[in-house]
């Protein structure tokens, strides 16, 4: 007997950027996933999977890690399985990140500062959502999604485009309140 269940399962994520002018230092955007727990939906994260890392028990991956937006297609790519994540995570949160956010002259460096910025999430062949970041230009970090598990143990997604500024850690430790 098939499943009538509607929840999201499993989505890419993927990031993708122009590599900086020659003779630029490079631009290292990272992907950011945030986990929560029931008990804390939007304090802090119950873990992290950024650059060179993935969630303890292997439901969040990071596929694909560009420290310089050379490439074909998507630069950087998330695996999140949420039909795998176990029952205590109520809440996913993907955000972006520039990963050195000063530039040469020691400025802030935002994504105005990084051509042709895209993200697109999607499950399967959907896209859930694609935004090239404009929005949030003048910020360094940003939130692009949150996924929700309700009481019936289904996931939704829902588009969230929350500029930041700061750095990584700091980013990180505030996705759940953004």
């Amino acid at each position: 007997m098939s499943s009538l269940r509607k929840g999201i399962d499993k989505v890419e994520v993927g990031l993708k950027w122009d590599p900086s002018p020659i003779g630029s230092p490079p631009d290292d955007l990272d992907l950011v996933a945030a986990t929560y727990t029931s008990d804390d939906p939007h304090g802090r994260p119950d873990y992290l999977v950024h650059f060179d890392s993935r969630s303890p028990d292997g439901t969040i991956t990071l596929n694909r890690d560009s420290r310089t937006g050379q490439g074909f297609g998507f630069d950087e790519v998330m695996t999140i399985e949420l039909d795998r994540l176990a029952a205590r995570y109520a809440r996913v949160v993907v955000g972006v990140a520039i990963q050195q956010n000063e530039d040469e002259s020691g400025s802030t460096k935002t994504f105005w500062n990084v051509a042709n910025t895209a993200v697109r999430i999607r499950e399967g062949h959907t896209d859930l959502s694609q935004h090239d970041l404009s929005a949030v230009a003048g910020h360094s970090a940003t939130t692009i999604g949150e996924f929700t598990r309700d009481a019936d143990g289904e996931w939704s997604f829902r588009e969230v485009i929350r500029g930041f500024d700061g750095d990584l850690a700091t980013f990180a430790a505030a996705m759940g309140s953004l």
